[in-house]
């Protein structure tokens, strides 16, 4: 493994620590400290990540124009960084909001170059394992945040925005390993002439394999909910606010276990089955959801979901790099997180309009149909193929 992924997947574990310090614990302190209702905190959820994903195009379509990809992610992990003293100072919810923005703004500067960078770097014949790798240590980050939060609550007696200071200490770190710890690799066409990636002519050699990875990965984000109502979830069975992040821990450290041994059997199965595992794990998980009466049903949802992720999120990254050119991988990754990011806020805003106007229950139903549709399509085309 190139050790450019290593440090790669360094950086998001410390970003990620930094990240859920904040995100494990802002649920409840934007409907307990703030006043925020279900709906408020599904819009703010879905417009944080779209934007991120929407971004993503962007970026990657700059990566490709200018032949680098690490100083963009750079720029997006700094913005990520930069954002986070502002969640401690937030006084209101369109504050919240606002930081929230500038966070998933950062997110989406990084997310293509970076999965492009990872694809530029590995042999194909490794790119399941890479991307499992870079999730795997993504989401040991993201077992450590709410665990790290989890602490601090305990030591500063509940203070949300204590806690949220100590976020802007991993958010440097990883800034400073990225800017110091990877280099540009050599490109092929380094030496021709800068050319428009979003021109017609390059979209169109993007491929119909590579736009049907697009619809397929829309269909899986829309069956999903945002991490948010697994944590308002769980307090609403029972779980006391000062344990909220434990939520995070136990979906991430499913998906920290199983995203490495996931990226192995993408480079070596039939991915359509893998694929078909996330699906039903989803619709397996939101069915748990539903039905908790206590923390017993809350558990195991929260842990299928984390297994949907480590099938899927990896898998679709390597795909995406198998399906698109050299020298539009960056615009690749963008448009595919674009599809994501609609699919995300139609998904989120959903969420909360039927978590509000009917129950818990019905929202994470809507969500374990949607799942179950999608893997009906997903048999359809693989018995069609």
């Amino acid at each position: 493994m190139p050790a450019g992924v290593w440090v790669l997947g360094c950086v998001s574990l410390l970003m990620d620590v930094s990240s859920e310090l904040i995100h494990s614990l802002l649920p409840v302190f934007l409907v307990t400290g703030l006043g925020a209702s279900a709906t408020a905190l599904g819009l703010i959820e879905g417009v944080a990540e779209s934007t991120a994903l929407v971004v993503k195009v962007f970026s990657g379509t700059v990566s490709d124009y200018f032949r680098n990809r690490k100083w963009l992610a750079v720029l997006g992990y700094g913005l990520g960084a930069a954002s986070k003293p502002a969640f401690a100072l937030a006084p209101t919810v369109p504050w919240v909001l606002a930081a929230r923005f500038t966070d998933r703004v950062g997110k989406g500067l990084r997310g293509a170059p970076r999965d492009a960078l990872i694809a530029d770097i590995t042999a194909p014949e490794l790119r399941g394992r890479a991307f499992g790798l870079r999730q795997s240590l993504d989401s040991v980050g993201a077992v450590l945040g709410p665990l790290l939060a989890f602490a601090l609550m305990v030591v500063f007696a509940g203070d949300f925005r204590r806690v949220f200071w100590v976020a802007v200490v991993p958010g440097v770190l990883a800034v400073l390993l990225l800017a110091v710890g990877v280099s540009e690799p050599e490109h092929a066409d380094a030496g021709s002439p800068a050319r428009n990636p979003l021109r017609l002519e390059a979209l169109r050699a993007l491929g119909g394999r590579y736009w049907g990875v697009v619809a397929l990965g829309a269909l899986f984000t829309l069956a999903r909910l945002s991490e948010a109502f697994l944590i308002l979830r769980a307090c609403d069975v029972g779980l006391s606010i000062a344990h909220a992040p434990l939520v995070l821990v136990g979906m991430n450290a499913v998906y920290a276990a199983a995203a490495y041994p996931a990226g192995r059997l993408a480079d070596a199965v039939d991915r359509r089955a893998l694929l078909a595992a996330g699906l039903a794990a989803l619709a397996a998980g939101h069915a748990c959801l539903a039905l908790a009466g206590g923390l017993g049903l809350v558990a195991a949802g929260v842990g299928l979901y984390g297994a949907h992720l480590a099938l899927t999120q990896g898998l679709f990254s390597a795909l995406v790099a198998d399906a698109a050119p050299s020298d539009l991988r960056g615009t690749a990754f963008g448009f595919f997180h674009l599809a994501g990011g609609v699919a995300m806020l139609v998904a989120a805003a959903g969420t909360g309009l039927l978590w509000d106007r009917f129950s818990p229950s019905t929202a994470f139903w809507a969500g374990s149909g949607l799942a179950a549709g999608a893997l009906a399509a997903l048999v359809y085309l693989q018995t069609d193929a």
